[in-house]
């Protein structure tokens, strides 16, 4: 998880042949280090015909998710633990490096409550084997702490070095989203200080997860702050466009958050690189 990436989410939520081929190709157009998959249904992928994609064009992958519906870590830790090995296992037979999102949960879970001490021993509790077969395949495992109105269990980057304290393996990263931050960090900065050693990738995601540079995100402090630390891992560019219903209905996407797919790579892209180049984090020797 070096340089700079994108989610495919730019073009597809559905990794089937199609979307890979077309969300591949256009990274590899761009000229993106990496790409995010999103892997919403591991048992769906078509792996051999995803690794013989990425290897043909070079492209290193990163896959991400959350918990589905019956599956959630907090409630029935054994659904989830079962998911996450398959889902690891699919991410090895891809190629992938890593695989992170909201491994802990689910997206738009909500309780209603704080999560209470049960829940977050249940989703140490599947993080710890989750991690293990993760070791296993020789693949990194990330937690994204995303906002309250996504998930009750993970909203900031203190708590996700909490549960990493609690879970004890060495092999859990931090996955920090502008968008999150934004919205539940008392600073952009402070979250990503908080962090610290364990931050390993980062979504790069406008306020209204739309055009990068033309929200309320600072980025000056986001990438001061990512050179302060020290970071030097995945900078992914992140923005919805064409969210099927069900992805929707958890991110609380219920309108068009840019003109098209083309204004967020023609303005947001650049904007986004150059910050990088500005603060020597991209590209990199």
């Amino acid at each position: 998880m070096k340089g700079f990436g994108v989610h495919t989410s730019m073009w597809t939520m559905a990794w089937d042949r199609p979307g890979a081929e077309r969300a591949v190709s256009a990274c590899k157009a761009l000229g993106f280090d990496f790409i995010e998959i999103a892997l919403l249904s591991p048992e769906k992928v078509d792996t051999a015909h995803s690794r013989a994609l990425l290897e043909r064009e070079g492209m290193p992958a990163v896959c991400s998710l959350g918990l589905p519906e019956g599956k959630r870590a907090s409630s029935d830790p054994e659904a989830a633990i079962a998911f996450l090995r398959h889902a690891l296992d699919q991410c090895a037979a891809i190629g992938a490096e890593a695989l992170t999102g909201v491994t802990y949960g689910g997206i738009g879970e909500r309780s209603g409550q704080p999560p209470t001490e049960a829940e977050r021993d249940n989703v140490a509790r599947v993080l710890t084997a989750a991690a293990a077969h993760a070791r296993k395949h020789g693949i990194a495992f990330g937690i994204e702490p995303v906002n309250r109105y996504e998930n009750h269990i993970l909203n900031t980057g203190w708590q996700a070095v909490q549960m990493i304290e609690k879970v004890g393996a060495d092999n859990i990263f931090i996955h920090l989203d502008t968008y999150h931050m934004n919205i539940e960090e008392r600073g952009m900065a402070l979250g990503i200080l908080d962090a610290g050693p364990h931050l390993r990738y980062i979504h790069l995601s406008e306020s209204d997860r739309g055009t990068p540079g033309e929200g309320n995100v600072r980025w000056d402090e986001v990438y001061g702050a990512l050179r302060a630390v020290g970071f030097t891992g995945g900078l992914a560019m992140e923005s919805f466009i064409d969210m099927p219903p069900e992805v929707s209905f958890g991110l609380s996407v219920w309108r068009p958050v840019a003109e098209s797919r083309d204004v967020v790579l023609e303005r947001g892209l650049p904007f986004l690189r150059n910050k990088a180049r500005q603060y020597g984090l991209w590209p990199r020797a």
